[in-house]
């Protein structure tokens, strides 16, 4: 392991930092990597690797945005990360390849440590502000402040109803079952298609049918369980739908089609064969030039709709 001293930077001079509710007193400085370490309660889940951000920061020549930290509660001279940890592992992979130029972190310092629910507050309050925010993180983090602070906490934190909780966590817990997807972001993606279908038509026996379709790649795009909303409420696209060998496809062939109301008499006739003309494509009408027996066939059609014309006016 690097051998250093914990850097602790010179405090010169606090700013204020306003972020939502809270404001933060804070400094900036630099430390070395190993003085930071990760918050355990961060409600962040899944991998922080990420091989675009490592190029970010080797493009960069290191972390252009200060990492949010506190003085840690428990290490003499080390900061806890409220903020950045992505930024953080990312550079820590960089410095275990030897690349030491990376080994100095920018970081912005709180005047104390805060407590749990400042640091939630302060964390979900930076994200929000981000557009990845909506991509996938708000069903994520609520599922997670549960966990941590409670439902009435969790609301007040995230500035919603309970009833939005709710649904962004049914949305997280149902993304949990779908398996084998390149990360957490595509399996919320899933999940918010299939809770949009009805909750009347949305019966466990559906969701399991259409995690097993996923999980089979027997549907590949999540937009196209929007499908189901039509699929359903028919009995016979919903019973083909379910079936084992059944799929989106061979459910929609399954619909029962309107029977066309019937056209009768002269009238509706002729507003078949205008239709009929009205939809041939002018870039067709090249390729019927000098075809004399169409010609021949619109002169007598012509000649007819005169003749028709005169009797029904005289």
């Amino acid at each position: 392991m690097h051998k250093h001293e914990p850097n602790k930077g010179r405090v010169i001079g606090l700013q204020e930092r306003p972020l939502g509710r809270t404001t933060l007193r804070t400094y900036r400085t630099k430390a070395d990597i190993e003085d930071l370490l990760p918050n355990e309660r961060q409600p962040r889940l899944g991998p922080k690797e990420d091989e675009e951000l490592q190029r970010q920061i080797r493009d960069n020549e290191g972390i252009f945005e200060p990492i949010l930290v506190e003085p840690h509660p428990e290490r003499e001279g080390m900061f806890r990360i409220i903020d950045g940890e992505r930024r953080w592992t990312n550079s820590m992979v960089l410095v275990s390849q030897g690349k030491d130029q990376y080994r100095q972190i920018p970081i912005e310092v709180t005047d104390r440590t805060l407590t749990d629910e400042e640091r939630l507050r302060v964390w979900v309050y930076i994200h929000r502000q981000r557009k990845e925010w909506d991509a996938k993180e708000k069903e994520m983090v609520a599922y997670q402040l549960i966990q941590l602070v409670g439902r009435a906490s969790a609301v007040d934190i995230l500035g919603i109803s309970f009833r939005e909780l709710e649904r962004l966590v049914e949305v997280f817990e149902l993304s949990e079952r779908f398996k084998g997807l390149k990360d957490l972001s595509s399996s919320i993606t899933w999940a918010r298609e299939l809770i949009g279908v009805s909750r009347k038509l949305r019966t466990p026996q559906v969701v399991d049918a259409v995690v097993q379709k996923v999980a089979e790649r027997r549907i590949t795009n999540s937009k196209d369980i929007r499908r189901l909303r039509t699929i359903l409420p028919d009995p016979v696209a919903r019973a083909n739908f379910l079936s084992a060998d059944g799929d989106l496809e061979t459910a929609m062939l399954r619909l029962a089609v309107p029977p066309a109301k019937a056209k009768v008499g002269l009238s509706d006739d002729l507003s078949t064969i205008v239709d009929s003309m009205k939809r041939v494509p002018w870039t067709a009408l090249s390729d019927l030039k000098k075809d004399e027996e169409l010609l021949k066939k619109i002169d007598e059609a012509s000649s007819l709709l005169q003749s028709l014309r005169a009797a029904l006016t005289s």
